[in-house]
């Protein structure tokens, strides 16, 4: 189901308790919760704290507690990467990652377990921290560069993987090239969005899920207002490409743009991948 959404003490509060169930026929049961605590920097506390909880396939007892957090970096990681396998161009060497959250290092290192990236940029508001961010990603097999001026990394990048909370877009679509991929995660609610109308009017559009993008992806949802885009335009789901229900790339001179809002399936499939990791290791004495 769509995650469900509640406003403590009122919408002004500026606290939310997220659901995030997720279940399959005759096996395991999984839930997300997550709350977002807009006032806990005066604490020196992050604003989201989650957990997953996965039950037991036959009898319903917990079978395990994850850590939400880790698990929803590892997860998105690798459902762009995912995505990225279907939709970027198989050459793809380049890539530019505009952000410098938790998030940038795990979607680097995915994208770069299915394409041969050679090259690495990172784009921040803040020049320290995408030094930074930068410095923690030397030592792997790409070379690793800050970039300062967005629209030059754009034009430089085969891939580009967005993890913001930007209001406003940050990559223009006359920046955008034929062959390029375009690979958005940060903006989650509709008043956000990272890239303009002109990008997804000229991009192939892929989601994670229908429901979730067209209903809390602040591109789509202001895209479809603006009259930029359709509903209909939306070509499938990470889930139609992965079962080979619908092509992804239609030529190596188009542009793709794949649109993740985070969905409950996986976190399942995260946790149990987790959990039977972690049975294996403890199997071995590990």
């Amino acid at each position: 189901p769509v995650r469900q959404r509640y406003d403590i003490d009122g919408a002004q509060s500026g606290k939310t308790l997220l659901t995030m169930p997720a279940w399959q026929a005759n096996g395991a049961v999984g839930v997300k919760l997550v709350t977002v605590f807009a006032d806990n920097a005066i604490r020196s506390l992050p604003a989201v704290h989650s957990c997953y909880v996965l039950f037991d396939a036959e009898s319903g007892a917990v079978r395990a507690i994850l850590d939400g957090h880790e698990l929803t970096l590892r997860r998105t990681g690798a459902a762009s990467a995912l995505a990225t396998k279907y939709l970027a161009r198989p050459d793809a060497r380049r890539l530019l990652m505009v952000g410098t959250g938790e998030l940038a290092p795990h979607l680097v290192l995915s994208h770069a377990e299915v394409r041969p990236i050679e090259e690495v940029l990172i784009w921040g508001r803040r020049a320290e921290k995408a030094r930074e961010t930068a410095a923690a990603l030397q030592g792997h097999h790409f070379a690793v560069d800050v970039c300062t001026d967005l629209e030059s990394g754009v034009a430089r990048a085969d891939i580009i993987s967005c993890a913001t909370l930007s209001q406003d877009p940050l990559i223009e679509g006359r920046w955008l090239r034929p062959g390029q991929h375009l690979d958005l995660v940060g903006a989650f609610r509709p008043n956000m969005r990272e890239v303009d109308d002109t990008a997804m009017k000229r991009a192939e559009l892929y989601v994670d899920t229908r429901a979730g993008a067209l209903a809390e992806a602040g591109e789509f949802v202001q895209a479809i207002a603006n009259g930029a885009i359709k509903p209909d335009d939306v070509r499938g789901e990470l889930s139609q490409l992965a079962r080979g229900t619908i092509r992804g790339r239609s030529d190596p001179q188009a542009i793709t743009l794949f649109k993740s809002v985070g969905t409950a399936i996986e976190d399942l499939a995260a946790a149990e991948l987790a959990t039977e990791a972690a049975g294996t290791a403890s199997n071995k004495g590990v």
